[in-house]
């Protein structure tokens, strides 16, 4: 079985995902690292390589069958927000995965938001002041209805509701029933 992950950043796509894929033995992909991996650069650089974020995503979507081609095993992958838009999907049917979206409140997703200094490096967590909290939760909405257009056809949907990582993974496999 290939399980893919999908929803907004932050949401807890590679944590839910590595754990998952721990617990019933299979191998655990993220696509974001296999995209540095391949271009052998963090995804910043790569981001401002490009004129726009859809000439960025063509190039992740290289990745993207590059990692299809390369596993026929059963594996969790987690995909970027942005993939479950056509170009993404097309490539995904072909390999006939099971499709999870992620979803939570926004003020959950901002509990969890991680930041990332232009290298990929997880950065020292500190405490935002209201004015950003506002901001980051605008742009999380934002996201959420931008990506969730492209989140229409998927197998099942989870509202992880603010859940720890174990949590959304039990829910995960009784859904699944695995």
């Amino acid at each position: 079985m290939r399980i893919f992950l999908c929803g907004v950043s932050c949401v807890g796509k590679t944590t839910v995902g590595r754990l998952l894929a721990e617990q019933i033995g299979y191998k655990f992909i993220d696509l974001d690292y296999e995209v540095e991996a391949y271009y052998n650069k963090p995804i910043e650089f790569l981001q401002k390589e490009y004129f726009t974020m859809e000439a960025y995503r063509k190039k992740v979507l290289e990745v993207l069958k590059d990692v299809l081609q390369k596993h026929h095993d059963n594996y969790v992958l987690a995909l970027p927000p942005s993939g479950l838009r056509e170009s993404f999907r097309k490539v995904i049917n072909t390999v006939d995965p099971v499709i999870i979206v992620l979803t939570d409140r926004a003020k959950n997703i901002l509990e969890r938001i991680s930041f990332y200094d232009e290298y990929s490096r997880p950065m020292e967590k500190r405490e935002l002041s209201e004015r950003e909290k506002e901001n980051y939760l605008r742009e999380i909405r934002l996201d959420m209805e931008y990506f969730g257009r492209s989140y229409g056809k998927v197998d099942y949907r989870i509202n992880i509701a603010g859940a720890k990582a174990d949590v959304v993974v039990n829910k995960i496999r009784g859904t699944l029933r695995i």
